[in-house]
């Protein structure tokens, strides 16, 4: 209940006080100046939310991105700050089957029971899904974001079409985690994600696949590509189908003349967008230190630095080779790795 009294002219409620009522239906806040009391509001109020927003839209740095998580059972939607490298959880929907019968103290309202912790606020849902839903649509209308960031496992994989079809921006980065409560090879998931996913920032996958999965698709115009594990799966042909900035493979089974292979390839042209490649190979490279005379590749001492995924890496040495219309790159290459970096406007060699 409100008292009668006009929601407006409250002292907008700090967010400590947004997460007590989340949890609590109910707001410590004044009103024209009276003393600290508390106000009960349903978490459905149209008027809060509506006071809320005002604040939050007013105030929310333009650095601000929302993420959303659907994997091991829970759904989470937080805020990144971007520059501060922070992320706050701001809500969290869970099944009520696994409250395991720890009913106590929870507010049931509108189809689900809310609870805290310590940190942020549990809601709990019989459907799963319908608790991922409902705690995206109410932060992003609240503060006016699209969600940025989405990290599935193989249940959350609906969130992937949903997200896309409810805003006009497509996601900046998409993950697809392991279920380690899955020993089953995720070959149906990752080849949906594979085929479907509009990240234009990052798309990393982590989950394991049989060791006959294969991919015949093609994957981007997008910029980083990460396999976590098990990236087996990637031939030479999907290495010069690939249309990407930056690639990192965990788990690689290319040969020695796969990769003499695609460096034929980019030499004369192909892949022009790559800037940056490596490959944690499975077994040991049979890499002996020689090259085939025709790719022209010569040992180097410089130095140069190269900037992924907000990180700088200092290239120091290893090969040079070069493509036909001047552009040059660096190699390294071991028996655990082989990485490859081009020197594109991103990328600065000798240090500069």
């Amino acid at each position: 209940m409100t008292h009668g009294k006009d929601i407006s002219k409250w002292v907008v409620p700090t967010r400590d006080a947004v997460y007590y009522w989340l949890a609590h239906g109910k707001v410590h806040t004044k009103y024209l100046g009276e003393q600290t009391h508390s106000v009960t509001i349903s978490f459905c109020s149209q008027n809060l939310k509506c006071l809320l927003r005002k604040r939050y839209q007013q105030n929310k740095p333009s650095q601000w991105k929302l993420y959303m998580k659907d994997c091991h059972s829970l759904g989470i939607i937080g805020i990144d700050y971007c520059r501060m490298r922070k992320r706050t959880i701001v809500l969290v929907s869970a099944p009520i089957s696994e409250l395991n019968g720890a009913e106590h103290g929870l507010i049931e309202a509108n189809g689900y029971k809310r609870g805290f912790s310590s940190k942020y606020p549990f809601l709990f849902f019989k459907d799963r899904v319908m608790g991922s839903k409902m705690i995206v649509e109410y932060v992003t209308e609240l503060l006016n974001l699209d969600i940025y960031e989405l990290t599935v496992d193989r249940n959350g994989i609906w969130a992937i079409n949903w997200i896309d079809n409810r805003q006009k921006k497509s996601l900046g980065c998409l993950a697809l985690d392991k279920n380690p409560d899955d020993s089953l090879n995720g070959d149906e998931a990752v080849e949906y994600v594979l085929r479907n996913a509009r990240a234009s920032y990052c798309l990393g996958i982590s989950d394991n696949v049989s060791d006959n999965f294969r991919f015949d698709g093609k994957l981007g115009p997008a910029e980083n590509f990460v396999i976590q594990s098990y990236g087996h799966w990637v031939t030479l042909n999907n290495l010069i189908n690939f249309d990407l900035i930056s690639i990192a493979i965990v788990g690689s089974r290319l040969s020695v003349s796969d990769l003499f292979s695609f460096l034929r390839h980019w030499r004369v042209g192909g892949s022009p967008r790559l800037t940056f490649l490596f490959l944690r190979f499975e077994n040991d490279s049979t890499f002996s230190g020689n090259f085939d005379e025709d790719l022209e590749v010569v040992e180097t001492n410089e130095v140069g630095r190269y900037r992924i995924l907000d990180k700088e890496l200092v290239i120091k040495g290893g090969y040079s080779i070069q493509r036909m219309d001047g552009g040059k790159a660096t190699i390294q290459w071991n028996f655990e790795c082989f990485r490859m970096v081009v020197w594109h406007e991103t990328a600065t060699e000798n240090g500069v």
